[in-house]
């Protein structure tokens, strides 16, 4: 992957699957905020594992309130 910062690649699939403003996206942004369902956190979540390449736990998705916990978890997934 290239030097992008994980915020910035997670925003950017934010923005191409949910058609929001790319401005708009922030760390505290919720996925309700998104207008996500839970299919969309799961497609969603499916869409990260493969960017980066990592396997999100089950009980840890419930757990991801917003943009940044995400960002968080990845980077946590990513250094181990």
């Amino acid at each position: 992957m290239s030097e992008k910062s994980t915020f910035d690649t997670v925003k950017e699939m934010i923005v191409d699957r949910f058609g929001v403003q790319a401005d708009k996206v922030t760390a505290e942004m919720t996925f309700e905020d998104l207008g996500a369902d839970s299919l969309d956190v799961v497609e969603l979540v499916m869409e990260l594992e493969d960017a980066f390449d990592i396997q999100f736990a089950d009980d840890r998705i419930e757990s991801l309130t917003n943009v940044g916990d995400a960002v968080a978890y990845i980077n946590e997934l990513k250094n181990n």
